[in-house]
């Protein structure tokens, strides 16, 4: 027996943080005693997640180290875990031992046939889709994932998380913490290659990495010229428009909340929005042939894909004003949903709340740059200040900076440093036919914040 099938206790700290929730929920559901602590835990108020993880047996604590006794197996801590957490000092002073995040992921993916799916962008949302045709054509997968889908959600669950019957697991491998180089996949995807947290030549070495470390079929995006290089066999491959590729979609059409093309002569719709959902739907054919799974049932399967968690999520409509909600954090991913809501009404209004210091500092100027080129003359793009976290970290590029750089180019461009501040305008301003779109990461209070969005107006 392997010594890590020993361990029946997992303790973790920040347990409702979306990788954390996601191991969590699967070891339970493989038997595990599972606890865990989160600063966010309140006796008074409980969060929606620390109902759920309670229904489902999961032990919660405050992040006081009181949860963690000699009975705990193994302490699981993220890469924001710093050594002065009680929690951590604590399973030291007990002997417990430790394990990261990512180490855990790769060992319980290491007895799976696991799919693995890599990228800048589209990760969450690529990792769904393939999870729901597997499941619509029977083959019964697990999935770990860093979002939630709705149709788990649906079934009283936080989403991020199923366990299957079947050897088949999805997971997203990351590799904004490098964790990517852990895992040893049967099948992996490669989305795209953006800057995000990390240069390209760093991101290309992980990448690579990757890709040796797949024992099956490596899949790239034909259609993004960095994943290009790291071509296996084009034709495991999948792209758009001409592609030279095993999987090529063209005539891609949007009507609404729908999306609609072709693939290699089967007709898919969709409801979703946007060009980049099209790609991450070829990517999930080009996965799940590999799997057995045959273009037309893939077709069959995401014409009733019910989509993500604050992946282009409808909030709602109020005096013909559409509110949607997005997880864009980088410069691609903010310019995709830009798009992709720019054909949903007449006139958008684009929120961005960047999510951190550091990693405004590293891609600003593309983000001013790309940003400006995607808007319409009359969009409006609008920023407030940077969702901080806490820790060290340099300060020195604000989103005050990143407007004024852009409002010397576009007079559409506003800053509303306290977002709440923003909320009369949107009223004033925001007609029917009109579009709000709210983008940002890490910060939890957003969902609500795109609900708050659409009651003021």
């Amino acid at each position: 027996m392997d010594s890590f099938d020993k361990y029946e206790h997992f303790f973790f700290v920040g347990i409702a943080g979306t990788g954390m929730s996601a191991i969590a929920q699967y070891l339970k559901g493989v038997g595990k005693r599972v606890s865990g602590s989160d600063r966010l835990f309140n006796s008074d108020s409980k969060m929606l997640i620390q109902e759920q993880f309670e229904k489902l047996g999961v032990e919660c604590h405050f992040q006081d180290a009181s949860g963690v006794t000699s009975d705990v197996d193994v302490l699981v801590i993220s890469t924001a875990i710093e050594e002065s957490n009680v929690e951590l000092q604590k399973a030291r002073t007990l002997g417990i031992p430790v394990m990261k995040r990512s180490e855990l992921l790769a060992k319980l993916s290491a007895k799976k046939r696991t799919v693995a799916v890599g990228g800048t962008s589209g990760k969450s949302t690529t990792s769904a889709m393939i999870f729901h045709v597997m499941e619509q054509c029977g083959l019964e997968p697990s999935i770990m994932s860093g979002a939630g889908l709705t149709s788990l959600q649906k079934r009283g669950l936080p989403g991020n998380a199923w366990v299957g019957k079947s050897d088949w697991l999805v997971i997203e491998a990351d590799e904004s913490d490098g964790s990517i180089v852990n895992y040893v996949p049967e099948i992996s995807v490669l989305l795209n290659v953006d800057r995000d947290h990390k240069e390209y030549d760093e991101l290309m070495e992980l990448f690579g990495k990757f890709k040796s470390n797949t024992k099956g079929r490596f899949i790239v995006n034909q259609s993004h010229e960095m994943s290009r290089r790291l071509s296996e066999n084009k034709s495991y491959d999948f792209g758009t428009d001409g592609a030279d590729a095993g999987f090529v979609g063209s005539g891609f059409s949007q009507r609404g909340f729908s999306i609609s093309f072709s693939c290699n002569g089967v007709d898919f719709s969709l409801p979703n929005i946007g060009r980049h959902n099209m790609e991450n739907a070829l990517a999930t054919v080009a996965v799940c042939s590999a799997a057995g799974i045959s273009v037309e049932e893939c077709a069959k399967a995401l014409a009733n894909y019910e989509g993500i968690y604050r992946r282009t999520q409808l909030a709602g409509e109020k005096r013909g004003v559409v509110v949607i909600d997005d997880f864009a954090h980088n410069p691609a991913e903010v310019v995709c949903a830009i798009k992709a809501c720019q054909s949903v009404g007449k006139r958008l209004f684009a929120w961005f709340q960047p999510h951190g210091f550091g990693p405004l500092k590293f891609m600003h100027k593309e983000l001013e740059d790309e940003v400006l080129k995607a808007l319409r003359l009359d969009d409006v793009f609008l920023l407030s200040d940077v969702y901080y976290a806490g820790g060290t970290v340099s300060k020195d590029v604000t989103s005050e900076d990143v407007a004024k750089a852009m409002q010397g180019k576009n007079s559409n461009v506003m800053l509303f440093r306290q977002r709440d501040d923003m909320l009369p305008f949107l009223k004033a301003e925001a007609t029917g036919g009109d579009v709000i779109l709210i983008m940002g990461a890490r910060d939890n209070s957003l969902s609500d914040f795109a609900k708050k969005v659409l009651d003021s107006l």
